[in-house]
């Protein structure tokens, strides 16, 4: 019982600093909650700004599944989503996009968007 409680603070603080730094290292991490108003919304970012550049007219639908990467060098957040968008004729596509925010100061960057 007493090595239990002299190991489990060293545990506790090697299980910390592997989850600090795993947040820093570019290590892309599913999205657990696909249907969170943020994510939904950064997608609806992600196909207006695509609109906006293109001068298609994509419509967005939904998130369907989605990863984020915290941004070693520079706070942000990477966001790499698969969404659902209809285009002007009504049929409905897949994309991927990756959309770069900075939620703080309300600052997004679209840095991909197409097809799959």
């Amino acid at each position: 019982m007493r090595m239990f409680l002299i190991l489990l603070p060293l545990l506790l603080i090697s299980l910390s600093f592997q989850v600090t730094t795993t947040q820093f290292d570019g290590v892309w991490l599913p999205i657990e909650n696909i249907a969170d108003s943020h994510v939904q919304e950064i997608g609806n970012y992600a196909v207006s700004e695509h609109n906006r550049q293109s001068g298609d007219n994509l419509e967005f639908l939904e998130v369907i599944s989605g990863e984020r990467q915290v941004v070693a060098g520079k706070p942000g957040m990477n966001y790499l989503l698969a969404l659902k968008s209809r285009n002007a004729n009504g049929d409905v596509g897949r994309y991927q996009t990756e959309v770069y925010e900075r939620e703080w100061e309300g600052y997004r960057e679209l840095k991909s968007f197409f097809q799959v």
